[in-house]
């Protein structure tokens, strides 16, 4: 059964990708903002994920669906599609090349502190790269395995993250920065979620770590990272969620939730 909605997810990401990609090319123009005035929604946004429920809703009808730009629905099979049209939305309208449609299914509540994530696609349109795992089947680069980065010292660590749209959590993410920043190799902020976790999966990062995501921003790259053999976790092992998700090789993740725990 994964391995089904594996291929629809892929084949839906794909056709999402290519109209944001198409959009993209003709103009962006923003629609409204949401937490902040930073914290945007383009058109197009919204007219990707119209097009991912729609074709969802014919493939797989009794599903649910739980998406960024236009909110959940029950279904009757005990699944939900989790939904991010384009994660990295800034990026995507100033034409930085580092954007992607991100479509998992899990089973149970749409709430990644209970459900269980069954098969995630992650595609960057700019790139033309599809990052896709489903569980228990290994993670993957178009038709390529992946696996994460070889441990490393924490000093030797390339780290990723992100910032909150809030500017009060962004002074706290300063402070932890602060503290982090000479204790590691560097730290990379690219603007999309879903690509920093691909990114650990298949060794690009050794490691990333964000507060404040919300469902969509890591529903499938948490399942990707983690069947890439990563250790995927929130605050005090708990499961990954708005609160804190940290994604490394095992041995580094347990060296980071140290440090974490500090600052």
């Amino acid at each position: 059964m994964t391995a089904e909605l594996l291929e629809i997810a892929r084949t839906v990401a794909v056709q999402a990708a290519a109209l944001a990609q198409l959009r993209r090319s003709e103009g962006v123009e923003v629609a409204a903002s949401k937490s902040s005035t930073e914290d945007i929604v383009t058109f197009a946004d919204r007219e990707t994920e119209a097009l991912i429920r729609s074709r969802l809703a014919e493939l797989r009808p009794h599903d649910g669906f739980f998406g960024e730009e236009s909110g959940a629905e029950t279904g009757t099979s005990g699944l939900t599609w989790v939904v991010d049209p384009i994660d990295g939305t800034v990026n995507f309208l100033y034409g930085i090349p580092h954007y992607a449609v991100s479509i998992a299914v899990v089973e149970g509540d749409p709430d990644p502190l209970t459900w269980r994530a069954l098969a995630g696609v992650v595609a960057n349109p700019a790139s033309g790269e599809t990052f896709s795992a489903r569980e228990g089947g290994g993670a993957y680069l178009g038709a390529s395995p992946i696996r994460v980065a070889p441990a490393v010292e924490l000093s030797q660590a390339l780290v990723g993250t992100g910032f909150s749209y809030l500017a009060d959590i962004r002074s706290e993410q300063s402070q932890v920065l602060s503290g982090l920043l000479h204790r590691v190799r560097d730290i990379r902020r690219m603007g999309a979620a879903s690509l920093d976790l691909c990114a650990v999966a298949c060794g690009r990062l050794d490691a990333y770590f964000e507060r404040r995501l919300s469902p969509w921003d890591h529903a499938a790259g948490a399942l990707i990272a983690r069947e890439a053999g990563a250790r995927v976790t929130g605050m005090d092992g708990a499961p990954p969620s708005r609160e804190f998700v940290l994604a490394a090789e095992p041995t580094l993740a347990a060296g980071l939730e140290r440090l974490f725990a500090e600052l």
